[in-house]
């Protein structure tokens, strides 16, 4: 089905194009972003909230915008297909959620070691019992230590954005590992918001697989390279010595990713009142009630910032780091019990006493306002009551 597609790069794609507005929601905003992104095969396994966008995007196959759509038989056989799949040097896309990730994630954390370039989203939904649905982000703390590179969604105008840019940024030689797009279920996916999105018939320029740091396997270039691993292992001390060596050029790989996240989405990091006494730190959904959190903190006068982190892999230390120097707390909500996006910011700078453990909600329960504003109140040592009264 010839589309008549005007092919760009995505430099145009994402910060010259013309846009139109859209009321549309994360699961349509992201099968958009898959539309425009000249994308060779998808691979599908239904997980509720997901489900959404995969429907979505073998929608858009019958349409002629993918060439190849299909369904596998499990989110392990998925991910190995999607591994499979890249030996042949096309573009990929699939997308899963809680117990399905967890599931596939035998495959999808040697996608890195193997040279993957494929774009994962991740809907992200409750993983533990009792059995839930509702959004929870907690599967991505199983992820941060694989490789991929991350990239953390607050709305449907990111996950948007994001997802096209994760295209570009994969395929990048000096990158080619996995990117994965998370956002949260049902508060992004099934929820609509405006989207400003560049007409369908502008579209990534399609792949090269030649022009890749892996060859694309044919007549001419046998598997070899994947075949290499027997005798390696036959070998304890080459074993240990090689996957040790790889292991650095995989996350120097991640590192390098950080360019791009310059490029494509003006960094990793988005700052409001950068001399702010107090900041709310956050990624994903909560960023979206820390900014309505930030915003009640302008009104009343207060003397508070926000750091939204869009990139959780390469996780931007340095620039955290900068942001924080006069910082006298740093209030940090997520949607988790665990709290790791504030282990990763306490891990990173050296003032750490002043990290404020959340609140956090679970469990697939909505982040108040109210929460965020009472941790502010706390550490501007103001008395909550007072106030409220």
């Amino acid at each position: 089905m010839s589309l008549n597609k005007t092919l760009v790069d995505m430099d145009y794609l994402l910060n010259e194009a013309p846009r139109e507005k859209h009321f549309i929601t994360g699961a349509q905003a992201m099968a958009e972003a898959v539309k425009r992104a000249s994308v060779d095969m998808a691979i599908a396994y239904p997980i509720t909230p997901q489900s959404e966008v995969m429907h979505l995007v073998g929608d858009i196959y019958a349409q002629g915008h993918i060439k190849e759509y299909y369904r596998a038989e499990e989110e392990l056989g998925t991910m190995s297909a999607i591994a499979g799949a890249a030996r042949a040097g096309v573009r990929l896309f699939t997308a899963t959620s809680g117990p399905g990730l967890l599931r596939g994630l035998e495959a999808i954390v040697s996608w890195p070691g193997h040279r993957v370039p494929c774009v994962l989203g991740i809907l992200t939904r409750v993983v533990n019992a009792p059995l839930s649905i509702q959004p929870d982000n907690i599967e991505m703390a199983y992820m941060l230590h694989c490789g991929a590179v991350m990239l953390h969604a607050e709305n449907q105008q990111d996950t948007f954005d994001y997802t096209l840019a994760a295209f570009a940024i994969t395929e990048k030689v000096d990158v080619y590992i996995p990117v994965a797009v998370a956002t949260e279920g049902f508060f992004v996916t099934h929820a609509k918001g405006y989207v400003n999105m560049m007409d369908e018939k502008y579209a990534y320029k399609e792949v090269d697989p030649y022009e890749a740091p892996v060859p694309a396997m044919d007549n001419e270039v046998p598997p070899a390279r994947i075949q290499r691993d027997a005798p390696v292992q036959k070998s304890n001390f080459m074993s240990y010595l090689i996957h040790s060596v790889w292991q650095q050029e995989i996350w120097d790989s991640n590192r390098r990713a950080m360019k791009y996240i310059y490029q494509y989405l003006g960094g990793p990091i988005e700052v409001i009142n950068p001399d702010a006494d107090v900041f709310i730190l956050a990624s994903g959904c909560a960023a979206a009630q820390a900014r309505e959190a930030n915003r009640y903190a302008e009104e009343e006068g207060l003397s508070v910032g926000l750091i939204k982190v869009k990139a959780i892999r390469p996780f931007p230390k340095q620039e955290i780091r900068d942001a924080l120097k006069n910082a006298k707390s740093v209030i940090i909500p997520e949607h988790n019990i665990i709290g790791w996006l504030a282990s990763e910011v306490k891990s990173s700078i050296d003032n750490s006493g002043i990290v404020v453990d959340g609140p956090r909600v679970y469990g697939g329960m909505t982040l108040p306002v109210e929460l965020i504003m009472t941790e502010i109140y706390t550490a501007l040592g103001m008395e909550t009551e007072t106030l409220q009264a």
